[in-house]
């Protein structure tokens, strides 16, 4: 019920189209749905990239270290794992002097992938019609915004 005694404002600060955190959310699942048909010639899901692009620039990670690389929790993260692994994409191990760390190592089919990924970025700017220089800008922004978050949540 919408009550007549309310005052409106030309610019509510409480409209849903003016909340940073609905645009976000929309973009979010816009984005990595105009991922989905991109990845999907590679065999990958969108988290399951995000993984891949860690493993490509250190080959190998302990599960630990890809947890905070990529912000998700161990839980969430060893599915992903264990789909790239039956997958022939990485290999786990845990380490002889510490069975409590697993590590994560790309396999060679695991680091040929990265060439065809290649092109994954190139198509991405082309499907979300941003030049290098917007994504650029518009990486900054997030990075600063996940940094101002993190600075006030800790």
């Amino acid at each position: 019920m919408v009550r007549d005694d309310l005052p409106v404002r030309a610019e509510d600060d409480l409209a849903l189209e003016r909340q940073v955190c609905f645009a976000l959310s929309v973009a979010s699942r816009s984005v990595v749905a105009a991922y989905r048909p991109v990845l999907e010639p590679l065999g990958l899901s969108h988290p399951q990239y995000l993984v891949m692009l860690a493993l490509w620039s250190s080959r190998s990670l302990s599960l630990r270290q890809l947890s905070e690389q990529l912000r998700l929790e161990p839980a969430t993260l060893s599915p992903l794992v264990k789909r790239l692994e039956a997958a022939g994409l990485v290999e786990r191990a845990r380490r002889a002097d510490d069975v409590r760390m697993l590590d994560i190592t790309l396999t060679e089919r695991g680091a040929r992938l990265r060439e065809q990924a290649l092109a994954v970025p190139g198509e991405m700017m082309a499907r979300l019609g941003l030049d290098r220089e917007e994504l650029e800008q518009l990486h900054g922004l997030m990075t600063q915004l996940i940094a101002t978050v993190d600075r006030s949540a800790g």
